[in-house]
């Protein structure tokens, strides 16, 4: 039995427009060209009021999925937040359910195409155009998420310019006698028909599946899907407001194709046929954008190995190919045997209960207090905004009826089941949800904050984090002989008490019990002793290169086996108490670093004390900018460091002057050969790269000098 992690990664081609267009795709459909007309049967006008309240149960359930893809970015979104919280059972049917809710969704997309294209070509055939199409949306997904969202960003741009233009054109034309009897049909209408259209808004968090390609996902999830939310709720609540505002009620109610009739009374034919180009190329985007999403599921829980391994194959262009196969494959045997537009209402509810799981998740992954859990976005209002998205599904589902709830309860059989047949010996992991039993004395998974260490590595620091300026900061030892880390480790702790509220002493003690109780990784011919500390404001270091070798005993936590090592590279790190996130990315990145295969050469070989910083730096990070007459860095000769104009996102951290190493003060005087190494912002150092690193002689060529 095994649960290692899979070394092969889904490549990182989402940016954040592709987050936005699948986010906004697999949104607008069916919800906006379909569901009014039925919805407007239960409560007339008030299918505006409708849209905008059934939005309100799902915003918790926003923001705890954003939360969560930011913590744990990894294929298979809401199944892979389920069992590393809640455990591989929970996990699975969690997994297993969402699976099969998209792909009938899918369907559904597919199949609702019918209404609009019946407009045009009436007694056409649609079950072989849209098996054809599934199968089309399925190759383009094996060759890359990159290429089919490309396609989404092409649906979706087309989508939004004919959506605008319904609205804007709309507006004017609305009819506010329509309006009248808008609260006739009471709250518990409203609230049932909420729970009725709540659908047209769930594609929105779809995207989470997704989390492991998505570029920068700190950034680009919350913001992509905000921006979607924010679109879908607009054009929901405008374009309801035009199709009551534009078409008597007796039309509207029950009509399959309201946006297009509602696009008749405002443009004529040609809006008829416009607005349903706009409804085909929804449900297109739909099919392509959850055909993407949902075969990610099989990717995620393959990899766990709650399923067949076989399935965690990638083809030659880097996807899934296996998982697309088989989702491709039941989307078509759903169009071919079933109407999956009945199955598809059902499963609303399973994903509902999802929904009120995930919000929980939030609340097991803080309470559980695992210091790798660190999330780029936390979701406001905790834990209330996690309570209310666990209480408003349960309400909405009682409002479905009991041929719901059987449908979620059998899909929770055949998970337990399958679990329990096939996959219960094949994991030997738990949720985080043990971490809370530990604080009560049981047991806990040390393997959940080992992966959630492993994706920090991945993810890597934030903006914000002063990696630069700790480096510049840290003292630097380089032993020339070979010495035991119990010997080094005073050395070092004389170093730290400069700057820390400890003595020697209690430093020196802080430090080897990391090593005794497993607290220090070994790595690569590295060591990393750590510990975090009131009274500092910013993390301090003291790098040690060993010219021959340093001795370290110390417990493997993979083992638990006491090791001994020789290491060339030993990094103290103790930073603030209050943001051990920022502390264990500190370390991630220093982690990373050293796994890159230029490492040990060049650590190596550094000829000093500043060189060995440089090793460190990331390459973007910092600037190494010559000071000499024919270069525009002349300028700065014989300025003190203090009026030098530099952005306030950069700093001096050292000058390198007739091969001897100079910390810059304010007073400090430039000289013709000095070398200045600058730390800062990417953006802003390749600014003064281009600025002082050109030569005066073109300078004077160009203004003609």
């Amino acid at each position: 039995m095994t649960n290692s992690i899979p070394k092969e990664r889904l490549k990182k081609e989402l940016t954040l427009f592709h987050v936005y267009a699948i986010a906004t795709g697999t949104t607008l459909s069916a919800g906006f060209f379909l569901l009014p007309g039925l919805a407007a049967e239960a409560v007339g006008p008030g299918i505006v009021l409708a849209y905008m309240l059934a939005v309100v149960p799902l915003i918790p359930a926003v923001f705890s999925i954003v939360e969560l893809a930011t913590a744990m970015p990894r294929a298979g979104g809401v199944y892979y937040f389920l069992d590393r919280a809640l455990g591989p059972l929970v996990g699975l049917i969690g997994g297993m359910g969402t699976w099969l809710a998209l792909i009938l969704k899918v369907a559904f997309a597919l199949v609702g195409m019918g209404a609009y294209i019946s407009l045009f070509v009436p007694g056409l055939s649609l079950t072989p155009v849209a098996v054809s199409l599934a199968v089309a949306i399925g190759i383009l997904n094996i060759f890359g998420a990159k290429k089919s969202g490309r396609l989404q960003i092409f649906l979706v741009i087309g989508l939004l310019i004919l959506l605008t233009g319904f609205i804007l054109t709309g507006v004017p034309r609305i009819d506010p006698s329509h309006f009248r009897t808008v609260f006739d049909s009471g709250f518990s209408s409203l609230l049932s028909t909420a729970g009725l259209v709540y659908i047209s808004y769930v594609g929105v968090t779809n995207i989470a599946s997704l989390s492991e390609e998505v570029q920068d996902p700190e950034r680009n999830l919350p913001l992509g899907v905000f921006l979607a939310l924010g679109t879908s709720i607009v054009i929901y609540g405008i374009g309801t407001a035009v199709m009551v505002g534009v078409i008597p009620l007796e039309e509207l109610t029950g009509d399959l194709t309201p946006a297009a009739t509602a696009a008749g009374y405002i443009f004529g034919e040609w809006g008829v046929i416009l607005v349903s180009i706009a409804a085909i190329l929804a449900f297109i985007s739909v099919a392509n954008a959850g055909t993407l999403s949902a075969s990610r599921y099989p990717l995620a829980m393959s990899r766990d190995h709650l399923i067949p391994s076989f399935i965690n194959r990638f083809s030659k262009f880097g996807t899934p190919v296996y998982s697309i196969l088989i989702t491709v494959t039941s989307i078509v045997l759903l169009l071919v045997l079933f109407d999956p537009t009945g199955i598809a209402k059902l499963a609303s509810a399973f994903q509902l209960l999802m929904f009120a799981l995930v919000c929980l998740a939030v609340i097991i992954m803080r309470e559980s207090r695992i210091e790798s859990y660190d999330p780029g976005y936390k979701a406001p209002l905790y834990p209330w905004m996690q309570i209310a998205g666990i209480v408003f599904p349960i309400i909405i589902i009682g409002e479905m009826g009991w041929l719901s709830v059987l449908f979620s309860l059998g899909l929770i059989v055949v998970g337990i089941v399958w679990y329990w047949k096939y996959a219960k010996d094949r994991v030997v992991r738990n949720g985080a949800i043990y971490h809370i039993f530990e604080r009560l004395g049981r047991s806990r998974f040390e393997g959940l904050d080992r992966e959630l260490r492993e994706i920090l590595k991945e993810k890597g620091l934030r903006d914000a984090d002063p990696f630069e300026v700790i480096i510049s900061r840290s003292h630097v030892i380089d032993l020339p002989d070979s010495m035991s880390f119990q010997d080094l480790v005073p050395m070092v702790a004389d170093r730290l008490s400069e700057r820390l509220p400890h003595t020697s002493e209690e430093i020196s003690d802080l430090l080897m019990k990391g090593t005794q109780t497993g607290a220090t990784p070994v790595t690569h011919g590295v060591a990393l002793p750590h510990f975090r500390s009131d009274g500092i404001d910013l993390a301090t270091m003291v790098i040690v290169r060993a010219r021959e070798d340093v001795q370290i005993t110390f417990i493997n936590m993979l083992s638990t086996e006491t090791e001994t090592a020789a290491v060339k590279a030993v990094f103290f790190l103790v930073s603030p108490e209050d943001d051990p996130g920022q502390h264990l990315r500190i370390l991630a990145q220093i982690a990373r670093r050293v796994e890159d295969e230029d490492f040990a050469s060049s650590w190596e070989t550094a000829p000093d004390i500043h060189a060995i910083k440089d090793v460190l730096l990331r390459h973007d990070r910092y600037l190494i900018l010559p000071v000499r007459h024919d270069l525009a860095s002349s300028s700065m000769i014989g300025t003190r460091i203090a009026d030098i104009q530099i952005p306030d996102t950069c700093l001096i951290s050292w000058i390198r002057r007739n091969w001897q190493v100079i910390v810059p003060r304010g007073n400090t005087v430039i000289q013709p050969g000095d070398e200045l190494t600058i730390i800062g912002d990417p953006q802003d150092l390749q600014i003064l790269s281009q600025s002082y690193s050109s030569s005066t002689i073109e300078e004077n060529s160009e203004t003609g000098n």
